[in-house]
């Protein structure tokens, strides 16, 4: 049934409980206990969503999963660690797919155990899911479907996520097979031609002429026509394309996130907060999308709050065209020594901005100040977790109002830590010679807080989307355009209705990651921008520094793991946007020495190490940053695709000799990190209403979180 090549769920993963217990809940009031009490119901109840945009069985899995664990009294048959590994990592990802690599995984175990727990627990295998589910929107999928396609099939083109069309898994399509050139007609004469928000949709095909939306909304009828057309209506293609809107997708679960937003404001900080979520409120109601964008623009102007929070569908990475998102529930708790930092990156923003290598007619004429907090995370419902954010995602909304960055600091140390444990001790970092280990490993949580930072700030939040409106107006001179990369004027801009990802399509996500990269590698040689973050001697600095680009190289090495040879296609932007930085460091830098990655003979067998000469970083290596991140800047602000497209393509395209270390890069791979969230409940105390229950870092404690879930 599997390959020898199906990649099964990792072994002695390290888990991580995001801990607030001891110091930074009991910190709130009672009022923002109940807040975030209230939040973090809402976002988890979002779980399910997540589940079904993954993938068509990812939803059956969650349920049976759990339903074997609670008949089980967690008391498993033989050795069952496998499978437990498996559950783990399933549960953490939200699906069967790994959230950062978008490939499938499947259990160590036989297939034949898994029907024996199924057995056990009275479970027919070729009755449906009802059997265990009462949500499950796939109810007719028979159990040995689940169990036998679902858990353990791993085939060719359908172990990753991709187009259905080109063979690939995803269930933000449904019906007949989509491709990108069904994307491209609704984006084109649905989307930007009728001004209609795709970000909460997913889109059913039942013929080269027929289609359906399908809205995220507790309702189940159109209740905001002035954004969704009533009833069937015809495109202007040339096929005139029918198309209907189908309200209530999700509907059971974005009636439960409205009701719990409605008891959380009842316990909100300001009017701020009560506005947003009442605009929260008629988005996941009525799935107006006008609504949600309302919602962002009030949550920027919600200054550092005690308690942060963020809902809707939020990021377009996975979903295969770029423009539909999946849902993301954020509740955290703001670290106000952290924060402090970056309120002084904040402060100094617009002279770091001023010596980023392009044009001020890219730039924005003023730089509105953001919100940067750093936040321990109480609940994050989503496919995973990042280290950052920098939102909202609407051109529109950051352009004139603006925008946040978050550092989420209980996902940034944790994701700094290196390694599984074994029965050694920790595992050390791979690829890195001997006599950088200790420099790399005192750095490299530092250096990736200050990584993080300018990405999020000054990577995310700078530049200028060159745009004329539907009337002609521009937010540039249009009778003398400001000069592309050839000295010449450019031709090229974004006119009504197109964004960068519409433009970009998807591969704007890889696009912006890398932009956004390049601008930390460009300014982290940037000695007063390291003093803020503490780091005041040259010998401090020199390291950080070092070990910023060491660690960059060997993020874009150990990316090859995340890019399919068969398929030519990458698995994940940040991997993708990673390996192109170690692709420029090794081919497009003056000094052919500046990065060089050799096989070595290591203590098990055959080994990669690399060497980064650190004497050039400050200037070939620098350079050959300043050069790519021009381009990346230049034809994104112009919109300039079909170049831009074509550059980018070849600066993250693997070349034989890169395609090569592959193998030999994941055998070396450690096991990704997996978070453990926090649940609370009532405790009927009015002084501390609210009660904070966590887990130990083990399996059991993965299962436990989410069987007291309850979603």
């Amino acid at each position: 049934m599997t390959t020898t090549t199906a990649p099964v769920a990792d072994h002695e993963a390290p888990l991580t409980m995001l801990s607030l217990k001891e110091r930074f809940f009991p910190m709130l009031t009672a009022e923002e206990q109940l807040y975030a009490h209230y939040m973090a119901k809402a976002s988890h109840a979002g779980t399910r969503v997540v589940l079904r945009q993954v993938s068509r069985e990812s939803e059956a899995i969650f349920d049976l999963i759990l339903f074997i664990d609670a008949k089980l009294g967690g008391v498993y048959p033989g050795d069952s660690t496998a499978y437990l590994e498996y559950l783990s990592q399933f549960l953490a990802n939200l699906g069967n797919f790994k959230s950062f690599g978008d490939s499938k995984f499947i259990p160590g175990c036989s297939v034949e155990y898994v029907k024996e727990l199924c057995e056990k627990c009275g479970i027919a295998l070729d009755g449906d899911v009802t059997q265990f589910s009462e949500h499950c929107r796939e109810k007719d999928m028979t159990v040995r479907h689940v169990v036998e396609w679902g858990m353990f099939r791993f085939e060719g083109a359908q172990a990753m996520l991709g187009f259905p069309a080109e063979g690939h898994v995803s269930s933000y399509y449904l019906g007949e097979p989509i491709g990108p050139e069904h994307m491209a007609l609704l984006k084109k004469f649905l989307f930007k031609g009728h001004g209609i928000l795709p970000e909460n949709t997913r889109i059913r095909r039942l013929d080269d002429s027929v289609y359906e939306i399908l809205v995220a909304s507790s309702n189940d009828r159109n209740s905001v026509t002035s954004e969704f057309p009533q009833g069937t209506f015809t495109l202007e293609d040339s096929n005139k394309t029918a198309v209907t809107f189908i309200f209530g997708d999700h509907s059971r679960e974005m009636g439960m996130i409205a009701d719990n937003l409605r008891k959380a404001r009842e316990h909100a900080a300001n009017d701020t907060q009560r506005a947003m979520l009442d605009a929260y409120i008629h988005h996941f109601e009525s799935g107006s999308g006008e609504s949600h964008k309302e919602s962002q623009r009030l949550w920027v102007k919600d200054i550092a709050p005690v308690v942060e929070t963020n809902l809707g569908f939020i990021e377009t990475y996975r979903e295969p065209s770029g423009i539909i998102g999946e849902f993301e529930g954020l509740v955290a708790i703001q670290n106000k020594d952290r924060t402090a930092k970056f309120e002084a990156l904040v402060n100094s923003a617009q002279e770091f901005i001023a010596q980023l290598p392009w044009d001020a007619a890219f730039e924005k004429d003023t730089f509105n100040p953001p919100d940067f907090t750093s936040i321990e995370v109480l609940a994050f419902a989503g496919s995973g977790i990042p280290a950052g954010i920098n939102i909202p995602n609407y051109d529109d909304v950051r352009l004139n109002i603006g925008f946040k960055n978050v550092s989420l600091g209980n996902i940034l140390s944790a994701a700094a830590a290196t390694g599984s444990k074994d029965k050694d001790g920790a595992k050390p970092p791979s690829f890195i010679k001997d006599e950088d280990l200790a420099v790399f490993k005192k750095y490299q949580a530092e250096s990736f807080e200050v990584q993080v930072g300018i990405h999020e700030l000054l990577g995310h939040g700078s530049g200028k989307l060159l745009s004329k409106t539907a009337d002609g107006e521009a937010n540039f001179d249009a009778k003398n355009p400001p000069l592309g990369l050839d000295g010449k004027p450019v031709t090229t801009w974004y006119n009504a209705g197109e964004t960068w990802g519409s433009i970009f399509g998807a591969l704007a996500g890889a696009f912006e990651e890398t932009r956004a990269e390049v601008v930390a590698m460009f300014l982290i040689t940037n000695r007063k921008l390291l003093e803020i973050f503490g780091f005041k001697t040259q010998q401090e600095q020199d390291d950080v520094i070092y070990a910023g680009y060491l660690q960059m190289a060997r993020a874009g090495l150990m990316a090859l793991e995340f890019w399919d040879p068969a398929s030519a296609k990458w698995g994940q932007p940040h991997m993708q946007a990673r390996f192109s930085i170690m692709k420029t460091f090794l081919q497009h830098c003056s000094e052919p020495n500046f990065l060089t990655i050799d096989k070595v003979d290591g203590t098990d067998g055959p080994d990669l190490r690399i060497s980064l000469d650190r004497s050039l970083i400050e200037t070939a290596g620098r350079d050959c940053v300043r050069d790519y991140l021009l381009h990346l800047h230049v034809y994104k602000c112009s919109a300039n695709v079909a170049e831009g497209s074509r550059y980018y393509t070849d600066r993250s395209t693997v070349p034989p000799e890169l395609a090569a270390l592959r193998d030999l890069v994941i055998s070396k791979r450690l096991a990704r990190r997996q978070f453990i969230q926090a649940n609370t409940e009532l405790s009927g105390d009015a002084a501390a209403p609210v009660r904070l229950n966590e887990y130990p870092e083990t399996v059991r404690g993965m299962i436990a979180s989410f069987a007291e879930r309850q979603v």
